[in-house]
């Protein structure tokens, strides 16, 4: 019998065989942290030690609150950027670069058949490029960073299995929406998630990561697409690194299959609170929202603005509605002013920010009033998430976020296609 690809990874990085269950204790080829590399530097030194055990293991991002809202965030961007000066760390990316995820992405840091931990839940975003990527504690990144060492249980695999092609005005959003509704906010928990089929083969890197991405809503440990051409293709730009993609054995046992059919799917919307409170969008069509929000690392690449712009083009948004659009990365940022969708957004009344996560974790740059709703191509909705708890926030596709703009209202956004 053949083994996933989790079985297959962490058994390479064990040195030995491994199944389901077992415990692992490994060396990542890659650590990421970002604001938060302030509070795990003060776990680091109450360990009792003062130097890395590997700086070249290191990544450090800082895109939370950036720039700094206030003096807090100032204090902990200064802490970080001494800790990074004084253990020579090289791969550090300040608050002019982007969302961690996205920047590691077009560094080319996400390599196949690489393990990479990170202190963001949303690390396994690189699993699209056929890593085993994964979200830690704190007190693990401290570990790691005076130790090298982590351990894993290994988790159980289950399969997602895409079937057939989504009509037009359907996109990997809607289709990642629907997966999580179906499976459940606690229908993978630690779970290795596989995705497959013709439909996540035919979708480039961008819409690939929007799945892997959203995996850890499911309670996933880490999400994997395996690597192909494409990702190859993508690599080869960013990085000289070589490696050895990991594969599943097509005779491999899975815990669970699943398998969603996309043929005639619908726009999807998660409602509020919950990710996997997912409802065709004809279900919620109508329903006023105050502010639409383009942005987060689930849904705000260059496909994504080229989209938004597509239906914002030459209209204007409703005057009830406030449109916040941020980019996933500079890169993403000067690649859509160079495509001019920046100025059809901001024509269109459409508000342009520097890239970074801001509202989605309601630290700044859109937090909404009591008794608000946003529309959002975020990746949680739960109470609080956007920084008021007595707002309401749905979740849909890029598409389904412009068109909800122009009108003040959930819109099914192939009213505009």
């Amino acid at each position: 019998m053949g083994s996933t690809f989790a079985e297959k990874v962490l058994s390479e990085k064990a040195g030995k065989t491994v199944k389901p269950g077992d415990i692992v204790e490994i060396t990542p080829d890659l650590a990421m942290s970002h604001d938060n590399t302030a509070a795990i530097s003060k776990t680091f030194y109450n360990i009792g030690v003062d130097k890395l055990f590997d700086p070249e293991l290191h990544i450090i991002v800082l895109d939370h609150c950036t720039p700094a809202a206030d003096q807090k965030h100032a204090t902990n961007h200064k802490t970080v950027r001494e800790f990074v000066s004084r253990h020579g760390i090289k791969k550090f990316y300040d608050v002019n670069s982007g969302i961690c995820h996205q920047v590691m992405a077009e560094a080319g840091l996400g390599i196949p058949g690489h393990v990479i931990v990170g202190s963001d839940s949303h690390t396994t975003h690189l699993g699209a490029f056929g890593a085993f990527a994964t979200g830690i504690g704190r007190s693990e990144m401290a570990v790691i960073m005076a130790t090298g060492k982590i351990w894993f249980r290994v988790p159980e695999s289950m399969r997602v299995i895409v079937l057939g092609m989504p009509p037009k005005g359907v996109f990997a959003k809607d289709v990642a929406l629907k997966i999580v509704g179906k499976v459940g906010a606690s229908g993978a928990i630690y779970r290795s998630v596989e995705f497959s089929g013709p439909y996540i083969d035919s979708l480039p890197i961008d819409y690939r990561v929007v799945f892997t991405n959203i995996s850890v809503e499911m309670g996933a440990k880490n999400g994997y697409i395996k690597p192909d051409d494409k990702t190859f293709s993508y690599l080869a730009l960013r990085t000289r690194e070589r490696y050895t993609p990991v594969l599943p054995d097509t005779d491999a046992e899975y815990a669970e299959n699943v398998e969603i059919d996309v043929t005639d799917m619908t726009p999807q919307v998660a409602c509020p609170h919950t990710v996997d409170n997912v409802k065709p969008i004809g279900e919620v069509e109508g329903t006023k929202v105050n502010q639409a929000f383009l942005g987060t690392c689930n849904g705000s690449r260059l496909t994504d603005w080229q989209v938004a712009a597509s239906i914002l083009k030459g209209r204007k948004i409703s005057g009830d509605c406030r449109l916040i659009c941020i980019p996933a990365s500079s890169k993403v940022y000067l690649d859509a002013m160079k495509a001019g969708y920046v100025a059809t957004i901001m024509e269109a009344g459409g508000i342009v920010t520097n890239s970074g996560c801001g509202p989605c974790l309601g630290a700044h740059q859109g937090v909404p009033a009591p008794e608000e709703v946003v529309i959002s191509t975020g990746n949680r909705n739960f109470k609080g998430r956007m920084g008021c708890s007595e707002s309401e926030v749905y979740l849909g596709s890029p598409a389904t976020v412009a068109a909800s703009a122009l009108t003040g209202k959930i819109t099914d956004p192939r009213e505009f296609i």
